[in-house]
């Protein structure tokens, strides 16, 4: 026979009282004292390798150096960066530096002769369109610029506004298997000599410098890495970034309608 609302509630309470008193009668005879969980591991320093060897005096490689300079012959309205085609800064980079991108030994000369594409076949075009973020942290958007150069090399660049003039403050190329915001950081994907693994290098501003440095340098398995033929694809990394560092889908909503041109 189904129960009235009354006698539901009346079933409901008596219920909840068995439930305590079982749980009062299951807690007699533990008295909720401390209890040892065993030995505790003996912790054990790091452990310093030829003491005796001398620190070297300078480094052997270029890496992490400051890759900046001023743009010159490139009009900034305002000195807001969204008001400036990626293109007519690549060209003014290109003209700046003649013996990287003309002549027959030049070694960007397939990219300068594909700038001729620009405004007339956006396809062949090499500049991609341009992304915003103030990586700087003074208030002012920074442009973020890729490149495709010969050997399916990607160019990254990034210009700031800095002291009223317009500077590349990075740049850098790689075999790239994807680009990323993080915050005010710059996350680059790059393929690997060893299938099945990429490098991940997370660039960031210094100030010191006045530039961005590869602050974060990490060599993991990728899912979308190249991999040997008939390997199977390990599980796919599931990478979480705060909701306040997450960047707006798409280009930011400055993007100058020029990028492709």
């Amino acid at each position: 026979m189904p129960l009235n609302r009354s006698s539901r509630r009346s079933a409901l309470a008596a219920a909840a009282v068995a439930l305590l008193a079982g749980a009062f009668a299951a807690g007699c005879g533990d008295p909720g004292d401390l209890r040892s969980s065993g030995a505790t591991p003996t912790a054990v320093g790091p452990t310093r390798l030829w003491p005796d060897l001398p620190p070297a005096s300078s480094p052997i490689g270029d890496y992490g150096t400051a890759d900046t300079e001023e743009v010159k012959g490139v009009r900034v309205p305002g000195g807001d960066l969204h008001k400036v085609s990626p293109v007519a800064i690549v060209k003014a980079q290109a003209a700046a530096h003649p013996d990287d991108y003309s002549g027959p030994s030049a070694l960007y000369k397939e990219t300068a002769d594909a700038l001729k594409n620009c405004g007339k076949k956006d396809r062949e075009c090499p500049v991609l369109k341009a992304y915003y973020r103030d990586f700087t942290g003074d208030g002012k958007d920074d442009m973020v610029i890729g490149i495709r150069m010969p050997e399916e090399q990607l160019a990254i660049r990034v210009y700031a506004m800095d002291k009223g003039h317009l500077t590349q403050i990075m740049g850098t190329s790689d075999a790239v298997l994807g680009v990323e915001l993080a915050g005010r950081d710059l996350v680059l994907r790059a393929a690997s000599d060893i299938p099945g693994y990429e490098y991940r290098t997370a660039w960031s501003w210094d100030r010191h410098q006045r530039a961005m440095l590869p602050t974060r340098d990490e060599f993991l398995r990728s899912s979308d890495a190249p991999r040997p033929k008939g390997a199977r694809s390990p599980a796919p990394e599931m990478t979480e970034i705060p909701a306040e560092e997450a960047p707006a889908p798409g280009p930011s909503s400055g993007e100058h309608p020029d990028a492709g041109e």
